[in-house]
């Protein structure tokens, strides 16, 4: 064990008992490529710890004791990212779902009006708040982007809250889980919502160190962590327990007596305060739930979303990276795994506290390779929060309509939030009930002329009429007049060196444009 008595930083127990390598001329057996691995890992492990232990001596003082907590817990998943081999998840060992294992939504009863107020009292809101709006061309954070009106993400999420507070005279507070990527901007953000009827709370998820591919050591020379941003990462939405129960909030919350927390993403902008849920959840039932996941009937668009599965006798998070090669295809198919995870879930507060004080939770690793603009091959070790379902009691899934799962994590997305086909009212969107079938469109954008919002605004003089669009295809330099109508299937294509302007007032149906076709002012 390496540790450094005057920081009190104790990292992971390492195993001495591997004997010393005599020699390294003899034909390697089996046991001596166990015994190499072994020594391999070991060593890892030593040369980590001493690089921690470095990178502790350069954190502020103030911050000593987070960074202690934030790299011993590093410390413990790259340990396990080490030792563990193969596949997660026995595929033989996968059972059939039982009869109640997902209740359909349908079968949920509303609360009695004067109930509300009651059950709403004992909810916290959780908004997962820690991505980058990057890959959408967008600096800061994700939650900022523009979506409907001229309102943000962050914008529909607290209006939906603080209408809930001023319809039921209640308090439900808002917490958003940042990142060190968007604390910041974030923290100066919600400054504008003062003077509104909503509690907003923020923590930040972990900051772990990139870890180099070929030699496994952390990239970063120090803890400067602005200094040198490349060099860390937030480890993924699965580190919600251990930073919401450092943060205080989780035991500020149980002692004002909330009972559950219900955690979705920031963009799935179908993800509201459900009260049918949360009356299932408060019922007069002993046996609630600790644990809800919203799950939604999977289609060919959503072959690679993570399902539940039965698995030695708890009900689990089944996710792609998890699936044994063999088994893709098997995984993939919509008649033998039906429903997927919106990541829409409902999560008992004391059930978090116990589970964490007992050291019980064991995510899934799910390990992330990326190159840095520096050609540096790196690796992120990352979890899931729908992960810890197979660690509490009671595990539910429970079919929601499709509505509740609307995410924007591309401008094909942005274009049908934006579009005719929804109505918003009090912060959330439903689909017009002028749609003659509740299915959204498939819509398909270039990534070269659309992927980023501020090409994809400049290609459209205003959003179209897609109320009975059924499938969209855009590619290539291809511009929207104003107050045009798609309806059926439309492809439009415009070749290398081609532009295509529709122009204003035009109803495309069943149709197929391309080549060149420029409509010029004079």
């Amino acid at each position: 064990m390496v540790e450094e008595t005057n920081m009190g930083y104790s990292g992971i127990n390492i195993s001495t008992n591997v004997s010393k390598p005599k020699g390294h001329t003899r034909v390697p057996s089996s046991t001596d490529l166990k015994e190499f691995k072994e020594l391999t890992q070991r060593d890892s492990l030593v040369q980590l710890e001493k690089e921690i232990v470095s990178l502790l001596k350069t954190t502020p003082e103030d911050k000593k004791e987070l960074a202690k907590s934030q790299f011993t817990a590093f410390s413990r998943l790259f340990q396990r990212f080490l030792e563990e081999s193969g596949p997660s998840v026995d595929w033989d060992k996968i059972e059939k779902l039982p009869a109640d294992a997902i209740r359909d939504y349908d079968t949920l009863s509303k609360p009695s009006p004067d109930a509300i107020h009651k059950k709403l009292e004992k909810l916290v809101v959780v908004k997962l708040n820690g991505g980058l709006g990057t890959s959408m061309g967008c600096r800061g954070p994700k939650s900022v982007i523009q979506v409907r009106n001229d309102l943000t993400f962050l914008d529909l999420t607290v209006q939906q809250i603080e209408h809930l507070n001023k319809k039921y005279s209640v308090n439900v507070p808002l917490v958003l889980m940042n990142s060190f990527n968007t604390d910041k901007d974030t923290e100066q953000i919600i400054r504008k919502y003062k003077g509104l009827q909503v509690e907003i709370y923020t923590f930040n998820q972990s900051c772990f160190p990139r870890v180099s591919k070929e030699s496994l050591l952390p990239i970063a020379q120090n803890c400067d962590i602005e200094g040198n941003i490349e060099a860390w990462y937030p480890p993924g939405h699965g580190d919600f327990y251990d930073s919401f129960k450092n943060s205080g909030l989780l035991q500020k919350f149980i002692d004002t007596g909330r009972d559950y927390c219900f955690i979705s993403n920031i963009d799935n902008l179908g993800a509201t305060v459900d009260l049918n849920i949360l009356n299932m959840l408060l019922g007069p039932e002993t046996n609630s739930p600790e644990f809800v996941m919203e799950v939604t009937n999977k289609t060919k668009a959503d072959v690679k979303g993570g399902t539940l599965i039965q698995y030695e006798n708890k009900l689990r998070l089944l996710e792609i990276a998890q699936v044994p090669k063999e088994h893709l295809e098997e995984f993939k198919s919509v008649k033998k795994f039906k429903f997927f995870n919106t990541n829409n879930l409902w999560i008992k507060l004391n059930a978090i506290e116990k589970v964490l004080n007992e050291g019980s939770m064991n995510l899934e690793i799910i390990v992330n390779n990326k190159t840095l603009d520096n050609n540096l091959n790196i690796i992120q070790l990352e979890t899931a929060v729908g992960a810890a379902m197979k660690s509490f009691n009671g595990g539910l899934g429970i079919n929601v309509p499709r509505s509740r799962f609307l995410p924007v994590k591309k401008t094909s997305d942005l274009l049908l939030v934006m579009s005719n086909l929804y109505h918003m009212r009090n912060g959330s969107l439903s689909m017009s009930p002028l749609r003659m079938f509740p299915t959204t469109p498939l819509v398909k954008l270039g990534d070269k002329d659309f992927a980023k919002v501020k090409d994809f605004l400049s290609r459209f003089a205003t959003i179209p009429d897609i109320l009975e669009l059924d499938h969209l295809t855009v590619s290539g330099d291809v511009t929207f007049g104003r107050n045009v109508s798609l309806k059926g299937t439309v492809i439009i294509i415009a070749n290398h060196g081609d532009r295509i302007d529709i122009p204003s007032n035009a109803t495309l149906e069943n149709k197929i444009v391309s080549g060149n076709l420029r409509i010029l002012d004079h």
